[in-house]
């Protein structure tokens, strides 16, 4: 380095390029291996040359070599440093720079667990609120600390890396038999975000397969195995500590209450944090059972926030990631439980009883990274004066609450953004719509391919994947997947769901029923109406789109989507499913009979149990009156009468009279002023809402409206 640096002084023409480059023996996850081999790959151990020796020969063809950004040997002294001071400068780059590569592939040098422990134990907030516990418990200073401990115990994480490279490798050979293939999209994502930040992924929960999944997908592609928030519940005996070793640290359903429990928590994250180890949580909490995603918990949102603001070592990025199955494990678990049965407690027996149902096909899984999510631009939204080197006193400043709330509608609308839509989605969105889950099979396979022509064409994002098979590709792969049963009949086989199945699909249309809204809300506008004028149409998507906005995580802003829904306007007329009138300005459906009228009309009834849902809601309190009702009597009211308005006259799918949608879509009218709260606690409305009713009749079908109102009498 010494020769570099003077030849570069005497030459000033002279630059050179340092790469560091870093080579590790044994940590190629794909490779296949011996236990031998496992056992002797990298780590942050010393080790001597006999070990070194071993490694080589063992893992000699078992190589991760990762190439770092050049570091210019001419910057270092154009700077102005003499020649000692540049060798310096420059060696101590390429140390760092080596570091985060090391650190990016097999993670950081983690301490052991009781070390970590005992350093989140000394410092001074959870020493100030183990003081606290003692007055208030009135207990001795031994035994708040020993309360401190357990919590620390409970908590942290055992991650071992010899751990982690047995787990790839049985892995490997646990996907192999579960899946046809698990596929990995835009993993660029966190390539461009790896080096120099913190990275915290943030994925959707589907399944309790999401933890294994990622992981692994992580592992493979060669960096480190994130530290995950588990829930408590998963701490069970002998399989919790296989867990801890994985990379997991325990967390608690709720912390009210509990300042030390708080404490302990937040200090550990901070720790982990600052280290370097990347974090993963869900942040919808819970698993969702209903396929679409839940609404965003933001406690360990703001816990990682708060931690950053406390000591802000190096940038936060939060990656959203995207699951897509093609069946659950858990799937019938999730109706029995939407339809009211209590939920089972995890247990290792329950995961016996899990084991017979692996013999099914399941298909393909998709695990796609959506645009990541940089904590620095939502910083310098909410708090424009707050810079990174100060660090906060006060880890709960006003703009906090704020600039949680934004950072997670953006994390969950980026994770929407990355959707995968495979066989399974396009037929459930078809079938569905369909008043017995039935179609002929010419008709199934024209809409099937109409759906991913509507999605390639005008796409909702570009991370959104969508299948390239065909639609009789897509149809032959319901068959092998047990989901489509084939009636044949002389004039035109008829293609159909059981009962069964057409519930449990509906989970698979609501992983990307946001990918389709635009154009069947569009197509909802002409189910009563031959022609339409642009400025009606887009009066109606006004009106409707804030809760569906709310609902789904739609990626357009409400000024933005007068403009989407011109192009989804477009894009319709492309397909023969509109007709352009006026030079746009009228909009005209397909002669009756048609084809394409036929196709319009099972794209509309994608949407159209959504829109029931709000009209139901209108209706009873139109019923009930202004004044009379509150809105957990509302919610309950509903929730009955959509369950019955299921067994009447549509597919009796738990997933259209879940409680916590009614829920969602009331409080977004109170927090949009339709509706208003009386001192009795009782809700009240304007004349809004009856303009709202006038205009659902526009949207929905007569004999729709009639079905509603029909329900709403006792």
């Amino acid at each position: 380095m010494r020769q570099l640096v003077a030849a570069a002084a005497s030459d000033r023409t002279l630059d050179v390029d340092l790469i560091p480059v870093t080579v590790m023996w044994g940590r190629a996850p794909d490779r296949e291996g011996s236990w031998l081999r496992v056992l002797l790959s990298e780590n942050w151990e010393r080790v001597g040359r006999f070990r070194r020796f071993l490694s080589v020969m063992v893992n000699g063809r078992n190589l991760f070599v990762t190439f770092g950004d050049p570091v210019s040997l001419r910057a270092a002294l154009d700077d102005g440093a003499d020649a000692p001071r540049a060798v310096r400068r420059l060696t101590r780059t390429l140390r760092v720079a080596l570091a985060r590569q090391r650190a990016a592939a097999i993670g950081p040098d983690l301490s052991h667990r009781r070390t970590i422990a005992t350093q989140v134990l000394r410092t001074g907030s959870v020493r100030r609120a183990m003081a606290d516990e003692m007055r208030a418990k009135k207990i001795s200073r031994r035994e708040a600390l020993k309360l401190g401990q357990d919590y620390a115990a409970e908590i942290a994480a055992n991650y071992s890396h010899v751990f982690i490279a047995i787990m790839a490798r049985l892995l490997t050979w646990f996907w192999t038999r579960l899946y046809d293939g698990v596929e990995l999209h835009h993993f660029d994502q966190v390539q461009k975000v790896a080096d120099g930040n913190e990275i915290v992924y943030v994925p959707c929960h589907r399944s309790h397969i999401d933890y294994l999944l990622l992981s692994y997908a992580i592992y493979y592609k060669g960096y480190a195995v994130p530290h995950v928030a588990a829930g408590i519940n998963l701490n069970m005996p002998v399989l919790g500590r296989f867990i801890r070793k994985g990379g997991a640290f325990y967390i608690r359903r709720s912390f009210k209450g509990n300042t030390l429990y708080t404490m302990v928590f937040m200090k550990y994250l901070g720790l982990m944090m600052a280290r370097g180890h990347s974090i993963e949580f869900f942040i919808e909490g819970g698993r969702s059972r209903t396929g679409r995603l839940l609404q965003p918990k933001t406690g360990m949102l703001s816990m990682t926030l708060r931690s950053y603001l406390r000591d802000p070592r190096r940038p936060v990025v939060f990656v959203p990631v995207y699951f897509g199955y093609e069946r659950l494990v858990e799937g019938k678990t999730y109706i029995g439980e939407l339809s009211g049965a209590a939920k089972e407690k995890e247990s290792v027996f329950t995961l016996l009883r899990t084991l017979p149902a692996l013999r099914q096909k399941f298909g393909k899984v998709h695990v796609s990274f959506g645009e990541a999510v940089h904590l620095d631009e939502i910083m310098r939204k909410h708090a424009p004066d707050w810079q990174p080197a100060q660090g906060e006193k006060d880890d709960r400043p006003p703009w906090l609450a704020p600039a949680v709330d934004d950072l997670a509608m953006r994390i969950m609308t980026n994770i929407n953004s990355a959707a995968c839509v495979g066989p399974m989605n396009l037929i459930a969105l078809a079938l569905l719509a369909t008043p017995k889950q039935s179609m002929l099979e010419t008709d199934l396979v024209r809409q099937l391919e109409l759906y991913a022509s509507l999605l390639r064409q005008a796409p909702y994002s570009p991370l959104v994947w969508i299948t390239d098979a065909d639609g009789a590709s897509i149809v032959r792969h319901g068959e092998r997947m047990g989901v489509l049963l084939r009636n044949k009949h002389p004039l035109g086989d008829v293609l159909q769901m059981t009962e069964e199945n057409s519930v449990l699909m509906t989970y698979f249309r609501n992983n990307v029923l946001h990918l389709m809204v635009l154009p069947s809300l569009v197509a909802c506008c002409f189910l009563n109406n031959r022609m339409m004028r642009t400025e009606d149409i887009q009066r109606l998507m006004w009106r409707i789109y804030p809760y569906m906005y709310d609902e789904l995580f739609l990626r357009w802003r409400e000024d933005a989507v007068a403009t989407a829904v011109l192009e989804t306007l477009d894009d319709m007329a492309n397909h023969g499913l509109l007709e352009s009138v006026d030079g746009g300005t009228q909009w005209r459906r397909p002669p009756t009979g048609s084809t394409e009228a036929v196709q319009l009309s099972v794209l509309a009834h994608v949407t159209v149990p959504i829109i029931e849902r709000y009209y139901l809601v209108i209706a009873v309190l139109l019923k009930s009156g202004s004044g009379r009702i509150s809105q957990d009597v509302l919610e309950s009211q509903c929730q009955l009468m959509a369950q019955r308005m299921s067994l009447l006259y549509q597919l009796n799918s738990p997933e259209f009279f879940d409680k916590a949608l009614f829920k969602n879509f009331i409080d977004l009218l109170r927090a949009r002023n339709v509706l208003g709260v009386s001192a009795e606690g009782r809700l009240t409305y304007t004349d809004m809402l009856p303009a709202v009713a006038d205009d659902a009749q526009l949207v929905l079908h007569e004999q729709i409206r009639n079905s509603v109102l029909q329900v709403t009498h006792r």
